[in-house]
């Protein structure tokens, strides 16, 4: 099977030659080039040919057009520290504009999909979107993004109004550059961050805005982030796949696939198997997520990013996994 002829049967939960994988990465430095990410995105494809690329920029590509600023100490995961938010009171967020995806860091940014895209014109490829709330967490800080919502609601959803509109934009112009899909990063979706009845009003509405921008693409991701998360909220959005750390926090693979109509995307532990982990040991737990799934409406991959320190042998293991026959 082709990757498009294998992932859209898995989608559909028909039989495949073999369970699609991926696995995906940040790349610190070059990541505020768009020639150099677009050909570190490349090249990673090349060396482990997995069955779709994400495109993982800085977090910072969607926000710094507002102001924000960030730099890279050398986070063991790829990721940039924000130094400089530029929403600090309430009407800070009645202030932002709606921005421009054509220009500044966010026009780069689709420079280096148009380049990705070019160059593997038959990978099947996503762009990464983060949600309105995980967006203002950038422009705000965590703490103040928490206090804004409890204290000046209004104030937030006038920022976050705003925000959605910037990212449908932006949607609309990956999409036209040849895109198959978003991979849609929900960060505050848990029980430790926010109540269900919260994120009802301040998250629900802004992703079924941006995903239904997103719905003439067929392989469209959901990405819900960190502990505690509030699956059960997600089992009817509009996406393809659901994605979440499933070795980490529940639900399972195979109660999550109970739950969805689409494709759950998992299995793997990053730092426990990719990291620390021997090629025996991810083969293993790869085996152990087939044969959960069944094969059947399953991708294989992690719950996020894998750290930019991982030993390749693990990866190359990861993707040799999928080959190996049951049993």
């Amino acid at each position: 099977m082709e990757k498009r002829e294998r992932l859209q049967a898995a989608l559909r939960g028909e039989p495949v030659d073999r369970p699609p994988v991926a696995l995906w990465r940040h790349f610190p430095v070059a990541d505020q080039d768009p020639q150099a990410f677009a050909d570190a995105v490349v090249e990673f494809q090349q060396r482990f040919d997995f069955d779709f690329v994400k495109i993982t920029p800085a977090s910072s590509y969607c926000v710094r057009d507002w102001g924000a600023e960030d730099v890279w100490e050398g986070d063991t995961e790829g990721t940039r520290r924000y130094i400089q938010h530029p929403v600090q009171d309430p009407e800070d967020w009645t202030r932002l504009p709606v921005l421009d995806p054509e220009r500044g860091v966010l026009g780069e940014h689709l420079e280096a999909v148009a380049r990705i895209r070019q160059a593997l014109p038959e990978v099947p490829l996503v762009v990464t979107v983060f949600s309105p709330l995980a967006q203002a967490k950038n422009l705000a800080g965590s703490q103040r993004l928490l206090l804004h919502l409890r204290q000046a609601p209004k104030a937030l959803e006038r920022g976050l109004e705003t925000i959605t509109e910037s990212t449908r934009r932006f949607v609309r112009a990956a999409l036209a550059r040849g895109v198959d899909g978003i991979f849609y990063a929900v960060q505050h979706a848990s029980y430790l961050l926010l109540s269900p009845e919260e994120y009802r009003r301040f998250g629900c509405p802004y992703d079924q805005a941006i995903l239904r921008e997103a719905g003439g693409a067929w392989l469209n991701l959901l990405h819900l982030h960190g502990e505690a998360v509030m699956f059960d909220l997600f089992v009817d959005y509009p996406v393809a796949v659901w994605n979440w750390h499933d070795r980490e926090t529940p639900p399972a693979l195979a109660e999550a696939q109970r739950k969805v109509p689409g494709a759950v995307l998992g299995g793997l532990s990053r730092v426990s198997t990719l990291v620390r982990g021997t090629p025996e040991r991810v083969i293993a737990e790869a085996r152990e997520a087939i044969a959960q799934t069944g094969g059947r409406r399953f991708i294989l991959g992690t719950g996020c990013v894998v750290p930019i320190h991982a030993p390749e042998v693990n990866l190359r293991a990861a993707r040799r996994a999928v080959e190996m026959p049951p049993g």
